[in-house]
């Protein structure tokens, strides 16, 4: 399952959001608006992509 990829990408801003949501961001590899990261489709990255999902657009890699 660690082989699979997904493709994140930040397409809301982290201005005011909660401390825990720009973490979680941060943790994904996201550094600014319109950034892409490639991450591995694992549990500890779904839950901090289910947790900021209306800020990023995801696609299967």
């Amino acid at each position: 399952m660690a082989d699979k990829k997904v493709k994140v990408t930040l397409v809301r801003s982290t201005n005011g959001r909660l401390e825990n949501h720009k973490a979680c961001v941060r943790g994904l590899g996201i550094r600014r608006m319109h950034h892409t990261v490639t991450v591995d489709d694992t549990p500890e990255n779904r839950g901090m992509i289910n947790k900021v999902s209306y800020m990023l657009k995801v696609e299967e890699a």
